[in-house]
């Protein structure tokens, strides 16, 4: 007797590709098509021309894009049911391996227009996230009252150990508790599991099909790639504390200044200037260059570079900025 048909399963590669523009965290994207929402760059694994899943990510990001991505780290993979097919379905089922990559934006965006991408900040997908100019409007205007309101109702997934009450309070800083800007994933699900967000809408979630018109919280993209940004948000927010990756999306020399601007983009939060740089020196992650920077604005300041052996002195270089704001 035969058994059931089942689906063939592809293996696919998601890049999530950071760089830094003007002080803001940069994504890039592929452009829409015929209305479908941006996503981020996606290739096949092919195991007869590829070695290894890290090569053919280069690979389709260097053909696609002419970009030469830095550092490379796998994140994550993601094979839910819905990705791009649905119960009962013959098409091959992808199965996605996500990656964070880190850049430099290119002098040049001819080769990224040509394959229809372009880098859009990242905040304009999470805008919750953002914590610089202080605490988001939007969180107490729409996301807390929202959430707080199916935290009461809502049944406990099954493997869930935590009630959605304390979900929301250690992932969203509410009752006292603080915000920790490194739990960008969990807020994603909660909103997505309260429905009330595009994502959740579109692949029929109970809870967001019973509650109506949604409110705009941050642009949409297609397929799980949203979930798989704030993966990669969440990554590399931890990552600046233990290992110096934020030099990846940094100049040759630059200025202290320019070093704490870039951190607080990527973290969502304001850094005192004086603390930042004591702790910059503690670390000796940097020495001077002897050059002055005069393009400031302002008076000159002076030019440091990243001091690389610091990579063989001690086993977690990073920036260990506190918990407070």
């Amino acid at each position: 007797m035969a058994g059931p048909i089942r689906a063939p399963i592809e293996i696919g590669l998601t890049a999530a590709i950071v760089a830094i523009d003007n002080d803001a965290p940069q994504i890039l994207v592929a452009g829409a098509r015929s209305g479908e929402a941006i996503g981020l760059p996606t290739g096949p694994f092919d195991p007869l021309a590829h070695r290894t899943f890290e090569i053919a990510l280069r690979t389709f990001v260097d053909q696609q894009t002419a970009l030469s991505v830095g550092y490379v780290e796998q994140l994550y993979t993601f094979g839910d049911r819905g990705r791009l097919t649905r119960a009962g379905g013959a098409d091959p089922h992808v199965v996605s391996v996500g990656y964070l990559a880190l850049t430099r934006l290119p002098e040049d965006n001819k080769a990224l227009e040509a394959a229809g991408a372009r880098f859009e900040p990242w905040y304009r997908f999470f805008p919750w996230e953002d914590w610089r100019g202080g605490r988001p409007a939007l969180l107490d205007a729409a996301i807390l009252p929202a959430l707080g309101a199916w935290a009461k109702t809502a049944r406990r997934e099954p493997g869930r150990a935590l009630p959605h009450r304390d979900r929301l309070k250690l992932a969203f800083g509410s009752d006292g508790l603080p915000w920790d800007e490194e739990k960008v994933l969990e807020r994603y699900e909660l909103l997505y599991e309260a429905g009330l967000i595009e994502e959740a809408l579109r692949d029929g979630r109970e809870a967001a099909r019973a509650g109506g018109k949604l409110v705009p919280l941050g642009e949409a993209m297609r397929l799980d790639h949203r979930r798989i940004l704030a993966t990669a948000i969440a990554r590399l927010r931890a990552k600046l504390k233990y290992r110096p990756v934020v030099f990846e999306l940094m100049a040759a020399e630059f200025t202290l200044t320019e070093l704490q601007h870039t951190v607080e983009a990527i973290s969502g939060r304001h850094l005192h200037k004086q603390n930042f740089r004591r702790l910059v020196e503690g670390t000796a992650l940097v020495e001077p260059t002897g050059e002055m920077a005069t393009a400031t604005g302002g008076r000159p300041a002076a030019l440091y570079r990243f001091r690389r052996e610091v990579l063989a002195e001690r086993p977690a270089p990073g920036l260990r900025f506190g918990a407070r704001y």
